[in-house]
């Protein structure tokens, strides 16, 4: 059974910094592609950022290019996502995927909730 459980939220004044964890059970970690998605209150599920399984190669919504940074340790079996320069727009629930965006409601953990505001 895919377990996905996320940490490391919390509430934070704008240009702040947050470290989200996400432990992986269940599957082979190290071969599947990740993802971190996010939703704001009354809004639909964003892409946020993808991992690769290969030579973990990342990619980033354009909103979040230069401020997010999202790694994983194969060994630990665990996932990251380092949120810099934390804006209000940023506040949202943080979900990790196995695999990618179109997994989301298939593979999703229950999420960390991340809250910017001064």
């Amino acid at each position: 059974e895919v377990q996905l459980v996320e940490s490391g939220g919390g509430l934070v004044q704008p240009g702040g910094s947050l470290r989200l964890s996400c432990a992986a059970s269940g599957f082979t970690f190290s071969a599947s592609s990740m993802t971190w998605v996010r939703q704001a209150p009354g809004k639909g599920l964003e892409w946020v950022s993808g991992i690769d399984s290969g030579d973990g190669a990342a990619y980033y919504a354009n909103s979040v290019k230069g401020r997010f940074t999202a790694s994983r340790d194969n060994a630990k079996n665990t996932l990251y996502l380092q949120l810099n320069s934390l804006k209000t727009e940023d506040t949202a629930m943080y979900y990790c995927v196995k695999g990618g965006y179109g997994d989301a409601n298939l593979y999703r953990g229950q999420g960390t909730q991340v809250t910017v505001s001064s």
